[in-house]
């Protein structure tokens, strides 16, 4: 069985008729060919596949597409700008050097972005609390904190 569907990603609009059992992470990549998020874990304990709905950050790997129906989604592909230029957390994790192999760093942006859209100025605790759903299995976690505290202007 099949549902239309509206959703804005990345500030495209788009009208899908989908499967009802159908994960947001399948429709990202397979239907809208956006790659960058990724599938580790299949079950929602890893973060690779984090993206944002409705300004929440969600694993898109067991968020049914269905119940993101009219609701404004993000992800990875929609941090840099139009012109490309990468967003501020991007770039604060280039110069922190936080991109070891690269897997989990899709979901750690999403995950960083929610965070500090949540609370632009965390505590180094609070920046570890709000990551705690995302696993990173290069042990790169001192250097994805210091990457935040860089975005949020707090780099010591």
């Amino acid at each position: 069985m099949k549902q239309m569907i509206k959703i804005t990603v990345n500030g495209i609009s788009h009208e899908l008729a989908i499967k009802t059992s159908t994960t947001l992470l399948s429709l990202l990549r397979d239907e809208l060919g956006l790659t960058g998020t990724k599938e580790g874990c299949g079950n929602g304990d890893c973060g690779a596949c984090s993206v944002i709905v409705g300004g929440k950050v969600v694993n898109s790997c067991i968020y049914l597409a269905m119940d993101a129906d009219g609701k404004e989604i993000v992800t990875v592909e929609g941090l840099a700008g139009e012109d490309g230029k990468l967003h501020p957390l991007q770039e604060a994790f280039v110069e922190e050097g936080a991109v070891q192999c690269g897997f989990c760093i899709p979901g750690m942006l999403m995950s960083a972005k929610a965070l500090l859209d949540e609370n632009p100025d965390p505590s180094e605790e609070e920046i570890k609390v709000g990551m705690a759903g995302n696993l990173c299995r290069c042990t790169g976690y001192a250097r994805i904190v210091k990457g935040i505290q860089r975005a949020a202007g707090k780099k010591n």
